[in-house]
Protein backbone atom coordinates (compact mmCIF):
# COMPACT_ATOMS: atom_id res chain seq x y z
CA UNK A 1 0.00 0.00 0.00
CA UNK A 2 1.28 3.47 -0.91
CA UNK A 3 1.91 5.72 2.09
CA UNK A 4 1.51 9.42 1.36
CA UNK A 5 2.38 12.44 3.48
CA UNK A 6 0.63 15.64 2.42
CA UNK A 7 1.84 18.93 3.89
CA UNK A 8 -0.79 21.66 3.87
CA UNK A 9 -3.46 18.94 3.93
CA UNK A 10 -5.94 21.28 5.60
CA UNK A 11 -5.82 23.81 2.77
CA UNK A 12 -7.87 24.56 -0.33
CA UNK A 13 -6.07 22.03 -2.52
CA UNK A 14 -4.82 19.80 0.30
CA UNK A 15 -8.28 18.80 1.54
CA UNK A 16 -9.27 17.78 -1.99
CA UNK A 17 -5.99 15.94 -2.58
CA UNK A 18 -6.26 14.05 0.72
CA UNK A 19 -9.73 12.81 -0.21
CA UNK A 20 -8.55 11.70 -3.66
CA UNK A 21 -5.57 9.81 -2.23
CA UNK A 22 -7.76 8.04 0.32
CA UNK A 23 -10.15 7.04 -2.46
CA UNK A 24 -7.22 5.37 -4.22
CA UNK A 25 -6.70 3.21 -1.16
CA UNK A 26 -3.53 5.00 -0.07
CA UNK A 27 -2.67 5.68 3.56
CA UNK A 28 -2.48 9.44 4.09
CA UNK A 29 -0.67 11.42 6.77
CA UNK A 30 -2.17 14.92 6.81
CA UNK A 31 0.47 17.33 8.12
CA UNK A 32 -0.75 20.84 8.82
CA UNK A 33 -1.16 23.43 11.57
CA UNK A 34 -4.87 23.55 10.62
CA UNK A 35 -5.28 27.30 11.12
CA UNK A 36 -8.49 27.03 9.05
CA UNK A 37 -9.80 24.12 11.13
CA UNK A 38 -9.21 20.39 10.97
CA UNK A 39 -12.88 19.95 10.14
CA UNK A 40 -12.19 21.24 6.60
CA UNK A 41 -11.07 17.68 5.84
CA UNK A 42 -14.74 16.66 6.04
CA UNK A 43 -15.48 12.98 5.54
CA UNK A 44 -11.77 12.20 5.24
CA UNK A 45 -11.57 12.53 9.04
CA UNK A 46 -13.65 9.34 9.33
CA UNK A 47 -11.42 7.35 6.98
CA UNK A 48 -9.31 4.65 8.67
CA UNK A 49 -6.43 5.41 6.31
CA UNK A 50 -6.01 8.99 7.55
CA UNK A 51 -3.46 10.04 10.17
CA UNK A 52 -3.37 13.62 11.46
CA UNK A 53 0.00 15.20 12.24
CA UNK A 54 -0.43 18.74 13.54
CA UNK A 55 2.95 20.33 12.96
CA UNK A 56 4.74 23.27 11.35
CA UNK A 57 6.75 22.16 8.31
CA UNK A 58 9.71 24.11 9.67
CA UNK A 59 9.72 21.81 12.71
CA UNK A 60 9.55 18.43 10.98
CA UNK A 61 12.35 15.91 11.35
CA UNK A 62 13.38 12.68 9.63
CA UNK A 63 11.29 10.61 12.05
CA UNK A 64 8.11 12.24 10.70
CA UNK A 65 8.82 10.67 7.30
CA UNK A 66 9.71 7.13 8.37
CA UNK A 67 7.72 4.60 6.35
CA UNK A 68 6.47 7.25 3.89
CA UNK A 69 6.71 6.48 0.16
CA UNK A 70 5.71 9.86 -1.29
CA UNK A 71 5.65 13.44 0.03
CA UNK A 72 3.24 15.87 -1.62
CA UNK A 73 4.37 19.28 -0.37
CA UNK A 74 1.55 21.83 -0.47
CA UNK A 75 2.14 23.77 2.77
CA UNK A 76 2.49 27.50 2.06
CA UNK A 77 1.23 31.00 2.69
CA UNK A 78 -1.21 30.60 -0.10
CA UNK A 79 -1.28 33.58 -2.48
CA UNK A 80 0.34 36.86 -3.51
CA UNK A 81 -1.61 39.23 -1.18
CA UNK A 82 -1.16 36.90 1.80
CA UNK A 83 2.52 36.59 0.98
CA UNK A 84 2.92 40.37 1.24
CA UNK A 85 1.54 40.49 4.80
CA UNK A 86 4.81 39.38 6.39
CA UNK A 87 7.41 38.85 3.63
CA UNK A 88 9.99 37.18 5.87
CA UNK A 89 7.37 34.67 7.00
CA UNK A 90 6.49 33.84 3.40
CA UNK A 91 10.11 33.07 2.57
CA UNK A 92 10.51 31.14 5.83
CA UNK A 93 7.59 28.82 5.01
CA UNK A 94 7.16 28.79 1.24
CA UNK A 95 10.87 28.57 0.47
CA UNK A 96 12.99 27.47 3.41
CA UNK A 97 10.27 25.37 5.04
CA UNK A 98 9.61 23.33 1.95
CA UNK A 99 13.31 22.79 1.27
CA UNK A 100 13.54 21.55 4.85
CA UNK A 101 10.68 19.11 4.18
CA UNK A 102 12.41 17.79 1.07
CA UNK A 103 15.72 17.32 2.84
CA UNK A 104 14.15 15.49 5.78
CA UNK A 105 12.18 13.29 3.41
CA UNK A 106 15.31 12.39 1.46
CA UNK A 107 17.25 11.61 4.63
CA UNK A 108 14.40 9.37 5.80
CA UNK A 109 14.53 7.33 2.61
CA UNK A 110 11.37 8.68 0.95
CA UNK A 111 11.49 7.85 -2.76
CA UNK A 112 9.34 10.61 -4.24
CA UNK A 113 8.73 14.27 -3.51
CA UNK A 114 6.30 16.56 -5.39
CA UNK A 115 6.37 20.33 -4.82
CA UNK A 116 3.20 22.33 -5.43
CA UNK A 117 4.42 25.60 -6.97
CA UNK A 118 2.62 28.29 -8.94
CA UNK A 119 2.46 29.70 -12.45
CA UNK A 120 2.85 33.09 -10.75
CA UNK A 121 6.61 32.57 -11.16
CA UNK A 122 6.13 33.69 -14.78
CA UNK A 123 4.95 37.14 -13.69
CA UNK A 124 4.61 38.97 -16.99
CA UNK A 125 4.83 36.71 -19.98
CA UNK A 126 4.00 38.82 -23.02
CA UNK A 127 1.93 37.41 -25.87
CA UNK A 128 3.21 33.82 -25.87
CA UNK A 129 1.95 30.74 -24.03
CA UNK A 130 4.82 29.98 -21.70
CA UNK A 131 6.29 26.50 -21.44
CA UNK A 132 8.21 25.18 -18.46
CA UNK A 133 11.49 26.31 -20.06
CA UNK A 134 10.35 29.93 -20.48
CA UNK A 135 12.10 32.66 -18.53
CA UNK A 136 10.56 33.30 -15.13
CA UNK A 137 9.78 36.79 -13.84
CA UNK A 138 8.37 36.59 -10.29
CA UNK A 139 6.79 39.91 -9.32
CA UNK A 140 5.80 39.18 -5.70
CA UNK A 141 7.32 37.72 -2.54
CA UNK A 142 5.00 34.74 -2.97
CA UNK A 143 6.22 34.07 -6.50
CA UNK A 144 9.87 34.59 -5.56
CA UNK A 145 9.59 32.13 -2.67
CA UNK A 146 7.98 29.55 -4.96
CA UNK A 147 10.77 29.87 -7.51
CA UNK A 148 13.46 29.56 -4.81
CA UNK A 149 11.73 26.44 -3.45
CA UNK A 150 11.64 24.96 -6.94
CA UNK A 151 15.34 25.52 -7.54
CA UNK A 152 16.47 24.21 -4.17
CA UNK A 153 14.28 21.12 -4.07
CA UNK A 154 15.07 20.12 -7.67
CA UNK A 155 18.74 20.28 -6.73
CA UNK A 156 18.11 17.36 -4.34
CA UNK A 157 16.91 15.01 -7.08
CA UNK A 158 18.93 11.89 -7.80
CA UNK A 159 18.36 8.25 -8.73
CA UNK A 160 17.09 7.46 -5.23
CA UNK A 161 15.01 10.60 -4.64
CA UNK A 162 12.62 11.72 -7.36
CA UNK A 163 11.70 15.43 -7.24
CA UNK A 164 8.93 16.93 -9.37
CA UNK A 165 7.44 20.43 -9.48
CA UNK A 166 3.84 21.29 -10.33
CA UNK A 167 3.29 24.88 -11.41
CA UNK A 168 -0.39 25.37 -10.73
CA UNK A 169 -2.63 27.81 -12.55
CA UNK A 170 -5.06 30.06 -10.69
CA UNK A 171 -7.35 27.56 -8.99
CA UNK A 172 -11.15 27.62 -8.82
CA UNK A 173 -14.00 25.38 -7.72
CA UNK A 174 -15.46 23.82 -4.59
CA UNK A 175 -13.27 22.59 -1.76
CA UNK A 176 -13.63 21.61 1.87
CA UNK A 177 -11.49 24.63 2.75
CA UNK A 178 -13.29 26.96 0.38
CA UNK A 179 -11.58 30.16 -0.73
CA UNK A 180 -13.33 33.30 -1.89
CA UNK A 181 -10.10 35.19 -2.56
CA UNK A 182 -9.55 33.59 -5.98
CA UNK A 183 -10.75 35.29 -9.13
CA UNK A 184 -13.45 32.90 -10.37
CA UNK A 185 -14.69 32.03 -6.89
CA UNK A 186 -15.03 35.62 -5.70
CA UNK A 187 -16.62 36.76 -8.96
CA UNK A 188 -19.19 33.98 -8.69
CA UNK A 189 -19.90 34.89 -5.07
CA UNK A 190 -20.42 38.56 -5.97
CA UNK A 191 -22.73 37.61 -8.82
CA UNK A 192 -24.89 35.40 -6.60
CA UNK A 193 -24.94 37.67 -3.55
CA UNK A 194 -25.01 41.11 -5.14
CA UNK A 195 -26.09 40.59 -8.73
CA UNK A 196 -22.94 42.45 -9.77
CA UNK A 197 -19.47 41.73 -11.10
CA UNK A 198 -16.56 44.11 -10.59
CA UNK A 199 -13.51 44.02 -12.87
CA UNK A 200 -10.37 46.13 -12.53
CA UNK A 201 -8.58 46.42 -15.83
CA UNK A 202 -9.65 43.13 -17.29
CA UNK A 203 -7.07 42.66 -20.04
CA UNK A 204 -4.73 40.57 -17.86
CA UNK A 205 -4.37 36.92 -18.82
CA UNK A 206 -4.60 34.12 -16.28
CA UNK A 207 -4.11 30.37 -16.62
CA UNK A 208 -6.87 28.51 -14.76
CA UNK A 209 -7.47 25.07 -13.25
CA UNK A 210 -10.18 23.40 -11.18
CA UNK A 211 -9.11 22.35 -7.69
CA UNK A 212 -10.05 18.71 -8.34
CA UNK A 213 -7.96 18.68 -11.53
CA UNK A 214 -4.80 20.15 -10.00
CA UNK A 215 -5.09 17.71 -7.10
CA UNK A 216 -5.48 14.85 -9.59
CA UNK A 217 -2.42 16.04 -11.52
CA UNK A 218 -0.34 15.98 -8.33
CA UNK A 219 -1.54 12.45 -7.60
CA UNK A 220 -0.79 11.38 -11.18
CA UNK A 221 2.79 12.61 -10.92
CA UNK A 222 3.15 10.73 -7.62
CA UNK A 223 2.47 7.42 -9.37
CA UNK A 224 3.93 8.02 -12.85
CA UNK A 225 7.12 6.25 -13.95
CA UNK A 226 10.07 7.92 -12.23
CA UNK A 227 11.94 8.40 -15.50
CA UNK A 228 9.09 10.64 -16.75
CA UNK A 229 8.84 12.91 -13.73
CA UNK A 230 12.16 13.02 -11.86
CA UNK A 231 13.71 16.48 -12.08
CA UNK A 232 10.78 17.75 -14.15
CA UNK A 233 8.50 20.79 -13.94
CA UNK A 234 4.89 20.58 -15.15
CA UNK A 235 2.44 23.42 -15.78
CA UNK A 236 -1.09 22.36 -14.83
CA UNK A 237 -4.26 24.02 -16.08
CA UNK A 238 -7.33 23.80 -18.29
CA UNK A 239 -7.30 27.11 -20.17
CA UNK A 240 -6.03 30.68 -20.38
CA UNK A 241 -8.48 33.58 -20.23
CA UNK A 242 -8.48 37.34 -19.83
CA UNK A 243 -10.16 38.59 -16.66
CA UNK A 244 -12.83 40.46 -18.62
CA UNK A 245 -13.73 37.28 -20.52
CA UNK A 246 -13.98 35.37 -17.24
CA UNK A 247 -16.46 38.01 -16.07
CA UNK A 248 -18.54 37.65 -19.25
CA UNK A 249 -18.51 33.86 -18.90
CA UNK A 250 -19.74 34.07 -15.31
CA UNK A 251 -22.36 36.64 -16.34
CA UNK A 252 -23.70 34.24 -18.97
CA UNK A 253 -23.60 31.21 -16.65
CA UNK A 254 -25.72 32.83 -13.93
CA UNK A 255 -29.46 32.01 -13.79
CA UNK A 256 -30.19 35.68 -13.10
CA UNK A 257 -29.28 39.04 -14.69
CA UNK A 258 -25.85 40.26 -13.60
CA UNK A 259 -24.56 43.84 -13.83
CA UNK A 260 -20.94 44.05 -14.99
CA UNK A 261 -18.92 47.07 -13.85
CA UNK A 262 -15.43 47.64 -15.29
CA UNK A 263 -12.78 49.98 -13.89
CA UNK A 264 -10.04 50.85 -16.40
CA UNK A 265 -7.06 50.54 -14.06
CA UNK A 266 -5.59 47.73 -12.00
CA UNK A 267 -2.46 47.76 -9.85
CA UNK A 268 -1.96 44.02 -10.39
CA UNK A 269 0.76 43.70 -13.02
CA UNK A 270 0.64 39.90 -13.32
CA UNK A 271 -0.24 38.98 -16.89
CA UNK A 272 0.71 35.64 -18.43
CA UNK A 273 -0.51 32.72 -20.50
CA UNK A 274 0.78 29.21 -19.93
CA UNK A 275 1.17 26.10 -22.07
CA UNK A 276 -0.05 22.77 -20.70
CA UNK A 277 1.35 20.71 -23.58
CA UNK A 278 4.05 18.99 -21.52
CA UNK A 279 1.83 17.36 -18.90
CA UNK A 280 -0.64 16.45 -21.62
CA UNK A 281 1.92 14.76 -23.86
CA UNK A 282 4.26 13.25 -21.23
CA UNK A 283 1.67 12.02 -18.73
CA UNK A 284 -1.55 12.06 -20.74
CA UNK A 285 -3.18 14.45 -18.29
CA UNK A 286 -6.33 16.26 -19.38
CA UNK A 287 -8.45 18.54 -17.22
CA UNK A 288 -11.93 17.18 -16.51
CA UNK A 289 -13.56 20.41 -15.35
CA UNK A 290 -14.30 23.59 -17.30
CA UNK A 291 -14.61 27.09 -15.88
CA UNK A 292 -18.37 26.84 -16.43
CA UNK A 293 -18.42 23.68 -14.31
CA UNK A 294 -16.74 25.50 -11.44
CA UNK A 295 -19.01 28.53 -11.67
CA UNK A 296 -22.18 26.43 -11.74
CA UNK A 297 -21.19 24.22 -8.80
CA UNK A 298 -20.32 27.24 -6.65
CA UNK A 299 -23.54 29.01 -7.66
CA UNK A 300 -25.64 25.93 -6.90
CA UNK A 301 -24.11 25.41 -3.46
CA UNK A 302 -24.40 29.09 -2.54
CA UNK A 303 -28.05 29.18 -3.54
CA UNK A 304 -28.83 25.97 -1.63
CA UNK A 305 -27.12 27.25 1.51
CA UNK A 306 -24.63 24.37 1.54
CA UNK A 307 -21.84 26.91 0.93
CA UNK A 308 -21.40 30.23 2.71
CA UNK A 309 -18.85 33.02 2.66
CA UNK A 310 -17.46 32.59 6.17
CA UNK A 311 -14.47 34.39 7.70
CA UNK A 312 -12.11 31.45 7.08
CA UNK A 313 -12.89 31.49 3.36
CA UNK A 314 -10.88 34.72 2.98
CA UNK A 315 -7.18 33.93 3.36
CA UNK A 316 -5.69 37.38 3.97
CA UNK A 317 -8.33 38.57 6.44
CA UNK A 318 -8.15 35.24 8.28
CA UNK A 319 -4.38 35.57 8.67
CA UNK A 320 -4.90 39.14 9.91
CA UNK A 321 -7.39 37.91 12.50
CA UNK A 322 -4.83 35.38 13.73
CA UNK A 323 -2.34 38.21 14.12
CA UNK A 324 -4.86 40.35 16.02
CA UNK A 325 -5.70 37.41 18.30
CA UNK A 326 -2.03 37.05 19.17
CA UNK A 327 -1.79 33.75 17.31
CA UNK A 328 0.75 35.36 15.02
CA UNK A 329 3.55 34.14 17.25
CA UNK A 330 2.41 30.58 16.65
CA UNK A 331 2.77 31.10 12.91
CA UNK A 332 6.11 32.85 13.08
CA UNK A 333 7.71 30.70 15.77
Amino acid sequence: MTRILITGAGGYIGTTLAAQCLEKGWDVTALDLFFFGKERLGDSLKHPGLTILRKDIRDVNTEDFEGIDVVLDLAAISNDPAGDLVPELTDSINHLGRVHVARCAKQAGVKRYVLASSCSVYGQGGDQELSETAQTNPLTIYAQANLSAENNTLALADSDFSVSVVRQSTVFGLSGRMRFDLVINIMTLNAVQNGKLFVNGGQQWRPLVHVADTARAIGMIAQSPVEKVNGEIFNVGCSNMQIIDIAHLIQEAMPMDIDLQVSPNDMDQRDYRVSFDKINSVLGFQANHTIEDGVKEICKNLQSGDLKAEPWTYTVSWYKSLIEEKKYEAICA
